[in-house]
């Protein structure tokens, strides 16, 4: 099992590298990386991962990534089997709906009015194309299909944010935007450990399809200040965020990281 998922995420990397690579050599000659690639008009890059520079670019994005975290944790709540997918289905909604309101407080502040993100590049466009296609299988997706496509979805999915989180922080010119970065990171790092670990319990082949007492979305949240590793907890056996975790659970790196 375990390397069936180390094999997934191998498999996204190359996609990521490959897209990425792309978008490298699409975007022209408008802007330099440390590395020497070309970074396309109007976005920033940090290890591969490309943001819009506009601040208000990049709250459309975050908000983006909240309510669509939130649509996916609603339709794991209502098409799982698995209680433990449910739960976490319902920890990205409460967390996700949290990080909303402190994202549209700060945007009321500095006069933004939020719309749904357009893509600046070919790359981003080809991303936002899977997001909706993603969302359309999980709409008709149901119980134990559901739980093992969406859960290697979510371990992907927040890679793919963290990323782009890091690629804002590395951006930052509004010192108001940074308590925002830092609690979305530390909420998505965990929601990302807890779908990994999910995974390896009640994914292809296992036979523990069905969670326990469910008590997922019980621990600290992201309105107390979430770290990673540090336990919402599941329930049953193997409860997440409690110290078990095997080497192999251990998140990877940035660089390893899909990508755009």
């Amino acid at each position: 099992m375990k390397r069936m998922i180390q094999g997934v995420v191998l498999v996204a990397s190359l996609v990521g590298g490959a897209v990425l690579a792309q978008s490298n050599v699409q975007g022209g000659t408008q802007g330099q990386t440390m590395a020497g690639k070309t970074t396309p008009k109007g976005m920033v890059e940090h290890m591969g991962f490309m943001v819009p520079a506009d601040p208000k670019a990049q709250l459309e994005r975050l908000h983006h990534i909240n309510q669509t975290e939130i649509q996916l944790g609603r339709l794991a709540q209502q098409n799982a089997m698995s209680q433990d997918v449910k739960s976490y289905g319902e920890t990205l909604v409460r967390d996700h709906t949290a990080a909303d309101e402190r994202l549209m407080s700060y945007a009321q502040q500095k006069g933004f009015r939020l719309s749904e993100p357009k893509p600046m590049n070919d790359v981003e466009r080809r991303v936002m194309d899977a997001e909706r296609a993603s969302m359309e299988k999980f709409r008709v997706l149901k119980g134990q299909p559901f739980d093992a496509s969406f859960l290697a979805h979510m371990v992907g999915d927040h890679d793919m944010a963290l990323g782009k989180l890091m690629a804002a922080q590395q951006n930052v010119t509004d010192a108001g935007m940074t308590p925002l970065l830092q609690q979305l990171t530390q909420a998505v790092t965990q929601h990302r450990q807890q779908a990994y670990t999910l995974l390896g319990r009640i994914g292809p082949g296992s036979s523990a399809g069905v969670g326990g007492a469910g008590d997922m979305g019980q621990g600290q949240g992201m309105h107390e200040g979430m770290h990673p590793g540090k336990g919402t907890g599941t329930g049953g056996a193997g409860d997440i965020g409690k110290g078990t975790k095997s080497p192999s659970d251990k998140p990877m790196e940035p660089g390893q990281q899909n990508k755009y």
